[in-house]
């Protein structure tokens, strides 16, 4: 399991642990530029296709069950949702893509309005790429990236639902993912495995999104 690049020492290791501990609150969800909130404290946000994991993940960050049952709310599952992580940081989720039965108007509000976001968006210090272990990568995904690449927001690749594949296939999906985004000029080269299932990977994860926020 490739560990990511930096300093995680256990004092890093415990920042992170602290900022996500700490006070953790839904801010609002928007669905057009001129609302989103003031620039305020860093932003981390974290993207990928429905069904990814992603309120999951946010959930086992914060250790807060129900943080982000607030995006999934009737009328907030196309929105920009804010959480604010104790006045240091902010966590935005992004609407979940490539749903199927999404129709095609909404992919284009939702593309217009993300891509809106990455290139207009001061304080974003990264994006967290949601990619579930047993699908991989998909053409959809890929676009994303070139948003992404094109938008010149740095992005790093997350491993979810690591648990429900074989120990032995991890190394060598990190492997082909590492391969397929190496040339990619926005892309964080160091992929990061999680399960909120088990909680594996997510301090890790926590130190990562730790080093945007003040100590």
């Amino acid at each position: 399991m490739s560990a990511p690049e930096g300093d995680l020492s256990p004092a890093v290791i415990e920042h992170g642990r602290k900022l996500f501990a700490g006070q953790c609150d839904f801010m609002l969800g928007v669905v057009s530029l001129d609302k989103l909130p003031d620039a305020g404290p860093p932003e981390v946000a974290f993207a990928g296709r429905s069904n990814v994991g992603k309120s999951s993940l946010l959930n086992g960050l914060t250790g807060r069950k129900g943080l982000a049952r607030a995006s999934n709310t009737p009328g907030r599952t196309r929105e920009i949702n804010y959480f604010d992580l104790g006045a240091r940081l902010r966590l935005v989720d992004l609407p979940g893509y490539g749903y199927a039965k999404v129709s095609k108007t909404d992919v284009e509000r939702w593309t217009r309005l993300t891509n809106d976001f990455l290139r207009g968006r001061l304080p974003l210090r990264r994006v967290c790429l949601l990619i579930d272990s047993r699908r991989g990568l998909k053409d959809v995904d890929a676009d994303v990236m070139n948003m992404l690449d094109n938008a010149a927001v740095n992005y790093q690749i997350i491993l979810t639902k690591t648990d429900k594949i074989k120990p032995s296939a991890l190394p060598y999906l990190i492997s082909n993912i590492s391969e397929a985004i190496k040339r990619r000029p926005a892309a964080h080269p160091v992929i990061m495995p999680t399960s909120s299932e088990t909680g594996a990977g997510l301090a890790e994860l926590r130190a990562e999104i730790g080093t945007f926020a003040p100590a």
